[in-house]
């Protein structure tokens, strides 16, 4: 596939889907697959990736919407799963002071670890669906 995008308009080749997904899964630009590419410390983010050029934000008023969305949707999905596997492991005499307590450590945990990572990943799925244009900061070629 290809996208529209670098210097002058000209076509660039685009990453294969699964390809950006999972770079965004290892905290990697997914275009370019340059490590630590947006985060320059845990929370901090920089304005474009650091191998690349590629904008993080590519002018999507709310991109971050998607983001926390994702993280929603895992950690919500993560802490069922645990609240299920809890309840069948112990049946019948089912700790509920216990599950609760360590289920709300783990929603407390979860969304601080998952941070970079759903934005990588929401990155790979934005590009999937927006693909860069000229201006985006997008690289010449795709490595």
């Amino acid at each position: 596939m290809s996208a529209p995008g670098g210097s002058g308009g000209a076509a660039v080749t685009r990453p294969a889907f699964g390809r950006m997904l999972w770079r965004g899964i290892r905290r990697r630009c997914p275009w370019c697959g340059g490590a630590r590419a947006f985060f320059t410390g845990w929370f901090a983010k920089a304005d474009r990736c650091q191998a690349c050029g590629l904008r993080w934000r590519r002018g999507d008023v709310g991109f971050e919407l998607g983001a926390a969305s994702i993280s929603a949707a895992l950690v919500l999905g993560l802490l069922v799963t645990g609240l299920g596997v809890g309840i069948v492991a112990t049946w019948p005499d089912v700790p509920y002071l216990w599950l609760t307590i360590g289920l709300g450590a783990a929603a407390i945990v979860l969304p601080v670890v998952l941070y970079p990572v759903t934005y990588t990943v929401w990155q790979a799925l934005d590009l999937v669906m927006r693909p860069p244009q000229s201006g985006d900061g997008t690289p010449p070629s795709v490595p």
